[in-house]
């Protein structure tokens, strides 16, 4: 029976790996690009779930990818701006980064947080979910939980112009996190993307 249990850890072990490694290799290969060069994913990206949410919902990845490949992201004014032939927004925030201790921590049911880097270095979180526990419940209207984490137990790291992150609802995160940079000015585009079970 303990043999059983073991190969059976192992198999879904390899069925993992395998999963990821072909996600891994699916990201890389860019297809999802559809012709957007401007950015490229940050390394902390979840590339299944992200190949995932893509063939799921498909049509609305591409919209997002075509606006932001024919837009000026420099040059267009801060605030929302609708994306054609879709149902999305994008918020263009001109914002600094801020004290930890100022910056809410959250998660989403409902959608997932694109955020790509225009200007600037944006410092991030990643919560660990063993040591952090709910401290704002779920609001459903605004689709947002809050957490109190152990900031030790919690993965810095900081996203340059050029490159975005995508939060799913596993990814208990805090945005506009201080870094060590001199200038902590940014401009991000802001995307609220629908997650499809």
């Amino acid at each position: 029976m303990k043999r059983l249990s073991i190969l059976l850890t192992a198999c879904l072990m390899a069925i993992a790996t395998s999963a990821q490694t072909d996600a891994k290799q699916w990201l890389k290969q860019g297809q999802w690009r559809n012709g957007f060069v401007k950015a490229k994913p940050h390394k902390t990206l979840n590339a299944e779930e992200f190949r995932h949410q893509y063939q799921k919902n498909q049509q609305q990845w591409e919209a997002l990818f075509q606006w932001l490949q024919a837009t000026d992201l420099q040059a267009i004014p801060k605030g929302k701006h609708p994306i054609p032939n879709s149902t999305l927004v994008a918020s263009v925030e001109d914002s600094e980064n801020g004290p930890l201790e100022k910056r809410n921590s959250e998660s989403h049911r409902k959608k997932a947080d694109f955020q790509l880097v225009v200007r600037g270095t944006e410092g991030f979180a990643l919560l660990d979910h063993a040591t952090s526990t709910v401290s704002v419940p779920y609001n459903e209207q605004k689709d947002v939980m809050r957490y109190k984490y152990d900031k030790e137990k919690t993965n810095f790291f900081n996203v340059k112009s050029g490159q975005f992150v995508v939060f799913f609802p596993s990814d208990w995160h805090i945005a506009k996190v201080q870094t060590k940079k001199k200038d902590q000015g940014i401009r991000v585009i802001v995307v609220k993307m629908d997650y499809v079970e």
